[in-house]
C-alpha cells in the first residue's frame, strides 16, 4: 500500500478514534483503535520517514522543541532599531570628521605647522579676483543666519567684506556654527570671490562665497560697547541709536582703534611723520634724536615733569628746541629734524593739549634770511597735505562718515601776514582794542577768528603768521633788525612766526640768535629784567657755550603730530588722533 492510501486511512482511523473517545467508549476499544492508528502511522514512517504523519523520535523531538525558535517580533523591532542608531552614529561620525575639514575650532595657534596658504587682505578683495578662491583672516564685524542661509560682514583694519554661506553647497551645520561665532571674533575664511552689489561694505562690488570658517580667537559675547554703535556718524544722531562717549572709547581703546574712522586716522597720522621725514631727507636734513632726560628744563619754563636721576633732580624734555639748534648750527649738520616725544606738565583739559605727544621739529642754517625757513615750511607742508588727499582718498572718506568735515584748504604759495596785518583783520571784524591788545599774543578764541576771516578773504586754511613782538617770545628768538632798541620795548618786534591750520597754531618758530654775546644779552633780559620766567644763565650753559665756537645763522620750527592730523581732519578733540592719549586726568590704558 502506497503513502496516499495509507494518508486517507490515518486520516479515517484518527476520526474514529477521536469519536470514541467524544463518546467515553470504553477504555480496551479506544486502546485497540489506537493502536491500529499507530500501526498505520508506522507503516508510512517506513515509507516516508520525514512525512509529516511519521512518528518521530521522543527524544529527537524534545531537542527540537529546545532548539533556539529565532527572534520575535518584538526583538526584531528592537534589533532594527540599535542597527539604524549604530549607522546615525557611524555617519554622524563621518560627517565630524568632514565638517572638521570645512569650520569649527582648531585651538590655539602656537606655531605647531606651517601651510601654503596664500593669504588676502580684505582691502585688496576686488573684481580682479572674481572666479579665484581666496583666504582671508578679518574679524566678525557683523552676522546674521536663518535658516541655510547665513550673512558674514568681514572687518580688516579700515576695510570690510561681505561673506555668504548657504547650504547645500556647505553643510547645514555650518550655517549655524556661523551665526553662533560672536562679533568681533578673529577668522580665517576660504571662499570664492563673486560678483556682488553691496553698499553696506567697503568692497561694494563683490562678496566671497564661503566655503570654509575656523575661528582663530573668539571674542567674549558682551563687549563694553558695539562697534556699529561707535561707527556712526558723530554729528547726526538718529532718535533711539545708541552713541558711545569719548571717555567710555578712551577706557576702551583697542576696541574703539578697531572702528573702520579710527583706522583711517591712524593711517593718516602714520602717514604724515613718513612724509615730513622723505621729504626733508630730499632737502639734505640729516634725523637726530635729542635727550629726553634733561638736567633742569629744556626752555626754562616751569611745565615739566620733575623725576630723580641717580640722586639728582631730573625732567622730561619738553622740546628738543636746545640740541636741534646745538646740532644745526654748532655742530655742522646745518640742517636737522627729528620725529619724537615731547612732554608737556600743563594742567589743561582743553580738547587740543596733551600732556605727551609727538614732535615734529627742524632746524636749519639759512645763508641771508629766515624766509629761507618759511619757504621750505611752505613746500614741506603743502607736500604733506596734497599727498594725503591724493593718496588717501579712502582713509578721508571713512573718516568723514563718522567725523563730517570740509576738505582741507591751501594755496600753491602759503598765505603770509604780518601780526600786525593780523591784528589789523581782527580790528576790521570788530574785535576791540579792549579784547586784543595790539602787541599782545593772540589768544585762541581770536586765532579762530582771524582763522575764519583768512578763509573768507584768500580761501585757505593754511597760512603763515610773521614778525611777532619780541616780548612774547623765547629768549632765543632774533630781535627784528628795524626795531629792536629802535622803539619802547613794547613794540618791538622779532624774527618769528607761527604757523597756523584752521585757524588754530600748530607751530611757533623763528630764526634763532647764533650770536654769543646776543645771545647771553637776551638770557640775561629773559631772565632777570623782563621777569619773564626765562631759564637761569647757569642752567643752560652747555647750551649757550656751544655758541661761542662759532655758530651758522638758523632757524625752525616745530609741530605736534595730533594737533596737525586733528586740524586736518577738523576733529572735534585731540585724543582721537593719539592711540592711548595722555591728560591730566588720563594716565592709562
Amino acid at each position: 500500500m502506497g503513502v496516499p492510501e495509507l494518508e486517507q486511512q490515518i486520516s479515517a482511523q484518527g476520526l474514529k478514534v477521536k469519536e470514541l473517545k467524544t463518546s467515553k467508549a470504553d477504555a480496551d476499544t479506544i486502546k485497540a483503535e489506537v493502536a491500529g492508528l499507530l500501526k498505520l502511522k508506522q507503516e508510512i514512517t517506513a515509507l516516508d520517514p520525514n512525512h509529516a504523519l511519521a512518528i518521530v523520535d521522543k527524544k529527537k523531538k524534545k531537542e527540537k522543541a529546545k532548539a533556539p525558535q529565532g527572534p520575535s517580533k518584538k526583538e526584531l523591532r528592537i534589533l532594527a532599531k540599535q542597527k539604524k542608531a549604530a549607522e546615525d552614529a557611524a555617519k554622524a561620525k563621518e560627517a565630524e570628521a568632514a565638517s572638521a575639514d570645512v569650520f569649527g575650532e582648531p585651538g590655539v595657534c602656537m606655531s605647531a605647522s606651517m601651510t601654503a596658504r596664500r593669504w588676502t587682505s580684505v582691502g585688496a578683495v576686488g573684481p580682479h579676483l572674481i572666479g579665484s578662491d581666496v583666504w582671508v583672516r578679518a574679524r566678525v564685524h557683523a552676522v546674521r543666519a536663518k535658516g541655510n542661509l547665513a550673512f558674514v560682514v568681514l572687518r580688516q583694519g579700515c576695510f570690510t567684506v561681505q561673506g555668504v554661506a548657504s547650504a547645500p553647497a556647505i553643510p547645514k551645520a555650518m550655517v549655524a556654527f556661523l551665526g553662533k561665532i560672536p562679533s568681533e571674533s578673529i577668522v580665517d575664511v576660504e571662499a570664492s570671490v563673486a560678483s556682488a552689489q553691496v553698499s553696506a561694505t567697503t568692497q561694494s562690488t563683490v562678496e566671497l562665497a564661503i566655503k570654509k570658517c575656523f575661528i582663530v580667537s573668539k571674542a567674549v559675547p558682551d563687549l563694553p560697547f558695539q562697534i556699529v554703535d561707535a561707527s556712526r556718524n558723530e554729528n547726526d544722531p538718529k532718535e533711539g541709536e545708541v552713541t558711545v562717549g569719548l571717555d567710555t572709547r578712551l577706557n576702551h581703546r583697542v576696541i574703539d582703534l578697531r572702528t573702520p574712522a579710527n583706522q583711517a586716522i591712524m593711517r593718516i597720522r602714520s602717514a604724515v611723520p613718513l612724509l615730513f621725514a622723505s621729504y626733508l631727507n630730499d632737502q639734505g636734513f640729516t634725523g637726530v634724536n635729542s635727550p629726553k632726560l634733561l638736567a633742569g628744563s629744556s626752555e626754562g619754563g616751569s611745565s615739566v615733569f620733575k623725576l630723580e636721576y641717580f640722586g639728582r633732580d631730573c625732567c622730561l624734555a619738553q622740546s628738543p628746541q636746545l640740541y636741534k639748534q646745538m646740532l644745526s648750527a654748532c655742530a655742522d649738520f646745518e640742517r636737522v629734524y627729528e620725529i619724537g616725544p615731547v612732554f608737556r606738565a600743563e594742567d589743561s583739559n582743553t580738547r587740543r593739549h596733551l600732556c605727551e605727544f609727538t614732535g615734529l621739529d627742524f632746524e636749519m642754517a639759512i645763508y641771508e634770511h629766515y624766509y629761507e625757513v618759511l619757504d621750505l615750511f611752505g613746500k614741506l607742508f603743502n607736500h604733506i597735505f596734497r599727498t594725503l588727499q591724493n593718496k588717501y582718498g579712502k582713509e578721508l572718506e571713512l573718516v568723514s562718515q563718522v567725523y563730517p568735515f570740509q576738505p582741507f584748504k591751501f594755496l600753491d604759495k602759503p598765505l603770509r601776514i604780518s601780526f600786525a596785518e593780523g591784528i589789523a583783520l581782527l580790528r576790521e571784524a570788530g574785535v576791540t582794542e579792549e579784547q586784543q591788545g595790539a602787541f599782545d599774543d593772540l589768544s585762541t578764541v581770536n586765532e579762530k577768528i582771524l582763522g575764519d576771516l583768512i578763509l573768507e578773504k584768500y580761501d585757505t586754511d593754511f597760512y603763515i603768521m610773521d614778525k611777532y613782538p619780541l616780548s612774547i617770545r623765547p629768549f632765543y628768538t632774533m630781535p627784528d633788525p628795524a626795531t629792536y632798541k629802535k622803539v619802547p620795548a613794547a613794540e618791538q618786534l622779532s624774527n618769528s612766526y607761527d604757523i597756523f591750520m584752521r585757524g588754530q597754531e600748530i607751530c611757533s618758530g623763528a630764526q634763532r640768535i647764533h650770536d654769543h654775546t646776543l645771545l647771553m644779552e637776551r638770557v640775561n633780559h629773559c631772565h632777570g629784567d623782563a621777569g619773564h620766567g626765562g631759564p637761569h644763565p647757569d642752567s643752560i650753559k652747555g647750551y649757550t657755550d656751544a655758541f661761542k665756537f662759532g655758530a651758522f645763522p638758523h632757524g625752525g620750527g616745530g609741530v605736534g603730530l595730533e594737533r596737525v592730523v586733528m586740524l586736518f581732519l577738523d576733529l572735534t578733540n585731540i585724543r582721537k588722533t593719539s592711540c592711548f592719549p595722555r591728560d591730566p586726568g588720563r594716565l592709562t590704558p
